[in-house]
């Protein structure tokens, strides 16, 4: 087997503000250090007309009202941009916090932001940023930047949720893929400490995910690179779309790379699939000129070797095989050889993993 992995992903939300009731400040000694109102709270019983109405006719047919004790907050803004809406796409970038580059880089097209109350009464608010990109590999892509983003993904990538085509839950967060429009959700509640945000948004996040997961539109499957990785070892969400070019080379084109760890082992496949055999030759034939690559030449399909180097000192040794119009490609797990020179296989152990994923 083989030692590799790529990944977390930034939580990016809707700026929400709570009503903290007004502190006056007086000049009697005796009332200095006196406690402010209490955090306003949702009434009980808020939702038990089902909520406040999705205002946006688009987002109307997919955004559920309610789920579980929360529903939405029918005096907050809802807000819409781009596609469809009289907001322009560029006024979003307001509400992204500086990430409004990464989501135009996956073809933004559209932002429907709303806020869900508690209705129970509690200050705890639930919010909610729906994008739609240009197409479901885009949405994927986005997807996969949020939940591996640049780390490891065996130490920060989120909790696996079933929810859409694809979830994961995190601390206060989720996130959930299906079509071309990838939901981020928070929790928030001023009054809880970090440990009681992240043990509320645990229980409050999956319910309105999954709500949300079932009434979006597309199909539920995932892009073709991604179906060709085997899931045996796979990390739990150990999975990245790469929506420019795999491994950072010009003309290799789009493509998955998954994140595994067999026994103490760490390692990673990439697979590319393209629309016939010739698309997969050209493929082959652009890593090929990659200084340092090599045809492996008794291989019994068409295969060779190149390194990609990852970081500063950091070169990973790929092996990538072809049979008909799939690419799959073995290397060593990045993050472990940075912490350990020898977490490598050799080519012969790298070729076999490649051979028994384009068998499977």
């Amino acid at each position: 087997m083989i030692a590799r992995s790529p990944s977390t992903f930034a939580a990016v939300t809707v700026a929400v503000s709570l009503c903290l009731g007004a502190c006056k400040k007086s000049s009697q000694p005796e009332e200095q250090g006196v406690a402010p109102p209490p955090i306003a709270s949702s009434k009980p019983g808020a939702c038990a007309s089902g909520g406040g109405a999705v205002t946006d006719k688009v987002a109307g047919s997919y955004v559920p009202r309610s789920a579980g004790d929360y529903c939405i907050d029918p005096n907050s803004e809802q807000r819409a941009f781009g596609e469809e809406s009289s907001n322009p796409l560029e006024g979003v970038c307001n509400l992204f916090d500086g990430e409004c580059e990464i989501y135009k880089r996956f073809g933004l097209r559209r932002v429907f932001t709303a806020q869900y109350i508690d209705g129970k009464g509690s200050p705890g608010i639930v919010t909610l940023t729906l994008s739609r990109f240009s197409s479901p590999e885009a949405a994927y892509a986005f997807f996969t930047k949020r939940i591996v983003a640049d780390g490891d993904p065996l130490e920060t990538a989120p909790a696996p949720l079933d929810a859409g085509a694809a979830g994961g839950l995190g601390s206060g967060t989720a996130y959930v893929y299906r079509g071309d429009m990838v939901g981020e959700l928070r929790y928030l509640n001023e009054l809880e400490s970090p440990e009681q945000l992240k043990a509320s948004g645990q229980r409050v996040l999956p319910s309105i995910a999954k709500e949300l997961g079932d009434k979006l539109p597309g199909d539920k499957k995932l892009p073709r690179p991604v179906l060709a990785l085997p899931e045996t070892d796979r990390l739990p969400l150990g999975l990245a779309y790469e929506y420019a070019d795999l491994f950072g080379v010009s003309g290799v084109g789009r493509g998955a790379v998954g994140y595994y760890r067999s026994g103490g082992n760490r390692y990673r496949l990439a697979a590319l699939v393209r629309e016939d055999e010739a698309g997969a030759k050209d493929v082959m034939s652009t890593l090929k000129k990659l200084p340092g690559a090599k045809v492996i030449k008794d291989a019994t399909f068409d295969a060779l070797s190149f390194p990609v180097q990852e970081g500063e000192g950091t070169k990973v040794e790929w092996v990538a095989g072809r049979m008909g119009a799939t690419v799959i490609a073995a290397g060593d797990e990045g993050f472990a050889l940075a912490a350990d020179a020898g977490a490598k296989s050799g080519e012969a152990d790298k070729l076999a993993t490649v051979k028994a994923a384009l068998d499977k």
